[in-house]
C-alpha cells in the first residue's frame, strides 16, 4: 500500500475498531464478573437469583412462575432456575450439563443452541440461576444503538483526520513536481503553522532562491556574451590593421588593450565563482578590521593620486572581527576603486571605520535613484557611465556584496547629494 492516505484512514480505522472490540469485551463481563471483580450486571444476577429462590420458597411453582413473567417482561429474557442436581424448578427439565459447565469455566458465558447463558449458584450451593441471551441480542447486550451514532462519528473524524493530513502533503507534491518539470515560478500554498506548513515555508524558501540562482546564472551568461563579444570583435579589428601594415604599433597597442580587458574580466569572473563557492569551506579567522582598512587605503592612494583626488580615512577605534581577510580585502577594495573611479578631480574620497561599519564616499555625479538597487548586480553600469569609461567591467560591486554576505553582512548604496555614499555592515564584532 503506498497510498499515505490509506495508511493512515486504515491505522485509525484499526484503532477504532480495537476500541470497539474492547468495549464489546468489556461489557461481556458485564454478564460474567468474577467474584473478586463484579461488574453491575454481574452484581445483578445474584440478585436475582435471591429474588427467585424467595418466590419459590414463599409461595412455591406459582409465585416462582409469577417472578419469571416479571423477569422476562423487564430483561426479555426466559430464566432458568434449578436446584443442586440441575432439574428445572419450574418446568422440570434435565439442566445439569448447564451446571457442570458453569463450574469448569465459572466466570465465562456458555453456549447452547443459539443462546449464550450465564449462570450463578447460591451461596448454600442449593440452587442455580441462569439468564440465557439469543443470538438475535447480542449485539443490544454489548452495543446499544447509541454507541453506533459514536462509532460512526469516529470513523467521520478518522477520515477528516487523515484527509487533514495528507492534503497539504499532496499539495507539496504537487508543486514540487510542477517545479521539477521546468516551472520555476511554482510554489506550494501555505494555509497552516504546523510541521507541514513549515515544510511547505522551507519548499518555497528553497524554490525562490533556486529561481534567483538560476535567473541570475542565465543573465551572467547573457552579460558574459554580451561583454566577451566587444574586445573580441576590436581584438579582429586590430589584428588585421595590425597585418595591412599601416600604423602597426598603434594596432599593437591596441591588441594589449583589449587584452588587458578580457584578462581583468576573467580575473574578476573567477572571483565571483569563488565567491559563490561552498561557504562551509571558507576558512575564518579574526581580523583586525581597522588595520585591513587602513592598509587597503594606503594601497590605493597611488591610483587615486593618478585620477587627481584624495584619500580621507577616519577610524573610530581598534575593531576585531571574525571573517576571511582575502575576501573582506577584495570587498572594500572594490568598492573603494570604485569610488576613485568616480570622483572627479579636485575632490576628496571619504572612507570612515565606526565599529563594524565601514563607509565610502565619493563627491561624483551619484546615481539614479531607480538604479540605486542593481548597482550590486553583475554587470551593471549605469546608462551615463559609471563603468565603461572608466575602464570597469562591472563586476567590483557584484563581488563586494557576494563577499559581504558570505559575512552574514550587508552593504547598502544611496546618493549623498553630491555623489556616492556605499555602507559595508559586518556582524560578530569583538574588542581588539
Amino acid at each position: 500500500m503506498r497510498s499515505l492516505f490509506a495508511r493512515i484512514l486504515l491505522w485509525f480505522l484499526a484503532t477504532t475498531t480495537i476500541t470497539v472490540l474492547g468495549l464489546i469485551v468489556t461489557r461481556s463481563l458485564s454478564l460474567s464478573g468474577s467474584p473478586g471483580r463484579q461488574p453491575p450486571f454481574a452484581r445483578t444476577v445474584p440478585f436475582l437469583l435471591v429474588e427467585a429462590r424467595h418466590a419459590y420458597e414463599t409461595g412455591g411453582r406459582s409465585a416462582l412462575q409469577a417472578f419469571m413473567d416479571r423477569l422476562r417482561s423487564v430483561y426479555e429474557v426466559d430464566a432458568i432456575f434449578a436446584d443442586a442436581s440441575g432439574r428445572d424448578l419450574l418446568t422440570g427439565e434435565d439442566e445439569s450439563d448447564l451446571i457442570r459447565a458453569a463450574k469448569r469455566r465459572p466466570s465465562l458465558l456458555r453456549l447452547r443452541r443459539n443462546q449464550m447463558i450465564s449462570g450463578r449458584v447460591s451461596t448454600d450451593g442449593r440452587y442455580w440461576l441462569f439468564l440465557p441471551v439469543a443470538y438475535r441480542r447480542l449485539g443490544f447486550w454489548f452495543l446499544i444503538p447509541e454507541d453506533l451514532w459514536v462509532i460512526g462519528a469516529v470513523l467521520l473524524l478518522c477520515y477528516g483526520l487523515a484527509l487533514y493530513l495528507t492534503k497539504p502533503v499532496r499539495r507539496l507534491q504537487k508543486a514540487v513536481e510542477r517545479f521539477g518539470q521546468g516551472d520555476l515560478s511554482a510554489r506550494a500554498e501555505v494555509f497552516r503553522r504546523d510541521e507541514l506548513g513549515e515544510l511547505a515555508t522551507a519548499f518555497n524558501r528553497m524554490a525562490e532562491r533556486i529561481e534567483t540562482l538560476l535567473s541570475a546564472e542565465r543573465r551572467l551568461l547573457l552579460d558574459i556574451s554580451h561583454e566577451l563579444r566587444s574586445p573580441l570583435a576590436r581584438l579582429g579589428v586590430a589584428v588585421e590593421l595590425a597585418r595591412s601594415g599601416d600604423n602597426r604599433e598603434a594596432a599593437l597597442d591596441r591588441i594589449q588593450k583589449e587584452a588587458d580587458r578580457l584578462n581583468a574580466l576573467v580575473g574578476e569572473l573567477l572571483q565571483v565563482t569563488r565567491a559563490e563557492g561552498d561557504p562551509a569551506s571558507m576558512r575564518r579567522e579574526l581580523v583586525r578590521l581597522d588595520e585591513l582598512v587602513r592598509d587597503i587605503v594606503e594601497t590605493n592612494r597611488i591610483e587615486a593620486t593618478a585620477r587627481g583626488c584624495e584619500l580621507s580615512l577616519e577610524i573610530s577605534g581598534a575593531v576585531q572581527i571574525e571573517g576571511q581577510p582575502e575576501l573582506l580585502r577584495r570587498a572594500i577594495e572594490n568598492v573603494l576603486r570604485n569610488a576613485i573611479r568616480h570622483a572627479p578631480a579636485g575632490t576628496t574620497v571619504e572612507i570612515g571605520l565606526r565599529g563594524a561599519t565601514i563607509c565610502v564616499r565619493d563627491y561624483g555625479t551619484g546615481v539614479p535613484e531607480d538604479e540605486l538597487p542593481r548597482i550590486f548586480d553583475p554587470f551593471y553600469r549605469v546608462e551615463n557611465d559609471r563603468g565603461r569609461s572608466s575602464g570597469g567591467v562591472g563586476l567590483g560591486l557584484a563581488i563586494a556584496r557576494r563577499a559581504v554576505e558570505l559575512h552574514h553582512g550587508s552593504i547598502l548604496a544611496r546618493n549623498a547629494n553630491p555623489g556616492l555614499l556605499v555602507e559595508i555592515t559586518l556582524p560578530s564584532s569583538y574588542p581588539a
